[in-house]
């Protein structure tokens, strides 16, 4: 298995790494920065969910929304980079789903339910710098509805990343970390690193990946 998305956001090298002109410059050209995959805990938290609409904060080029899509849910996938949004929703007319999918550019870091709620709320390897996923997992979570789910999952701290900064060390969490921002009325179902392995030119890599499933109860 190669490396999941925002694998290469944190190895990454440019100096706006965690701000959208990064992403935009990223996504600027032709080839695709991503497999077009899902995201394997997604397919594997989510495939025993009852579809309705869901929300995928961090998009990207849309892997997620249409795995999604195409499994019955109807999903607005939000990223903060216009030029990933313009790629997602090619990817979507592409896939044949753009009839079950809208977008939304927004910044996880400043988002706001504003009255939205959606049976699933999702982001994988979105990693605010300084450890704000913590903020950014309780704005999330108000945009869940009763008897809805929130899904996190992130890279879980690790020698295997030492090639990356002490900021982008910081950017990474433990799914109990996570724990503090839910509101009262969820139950946590998955709190947990679970082990994935990658190749990296050619040599195998033990990662994990942090998994925070929880389920609104009121």
């Amino acid at each position: 298995m190669g490396m999941s998305a925002h694998e290469h956001q944190l190895a990454g090298d440019h100096a706006d790494l965690f701000e959208p002109p990064g992403w935009d410059e990223r996504y600027s050209g032709q080839e695709k920065v991503w497999s077009g995959n899902p995201n394997p805990q997604l397919v594997a938290e989510a495939a025993g969910l009852r579809p309705g609409t869901a929300l995928d904060v961090g998009c990207g080029e849309g892997g997620d929304v249409i795995w999604l899509a195409r499994h019955g849910w109807t999903v607005t996938g939000a990223d903060f980079s216009a030029n990933g949004l313009a790629r997602a929703a090619r990817h979507a007319e592409q896939a044949g789903v753009a009839d079950r999918v809208d977008w939304w550019q927004v910044d996880a870091r400043t988002f706001a339910a504003d009255g939205r709620s959606y049976d699933l709320v999702t982001t994988h390897y979105l990693h605010p710098p300084e450890g704000g996923m913590v903020q950014v997992a309780g704005r999330l979570a108000e945009a869940v509805a009763a008897g809805g789910h929130l899904l996190i999952v992130g890279h879980a701290p690790s020698e295997a990343f030492t090639q990356l900064s002490a900021s982008q060390h910081r950017a990474m969490f433990l799914a109990e970390q996570l724990l503090p921002a839910l509101p009262d009325g969820f139950d946590a179902i998955v709190v947990e690193q679970r082990p994935r392995t990658v190749i990296r030119g050619g040599v195998t890599v033990d990662i994990q990946d942090s998994i925070l499933l929880a389920r609104r109860t009121s």
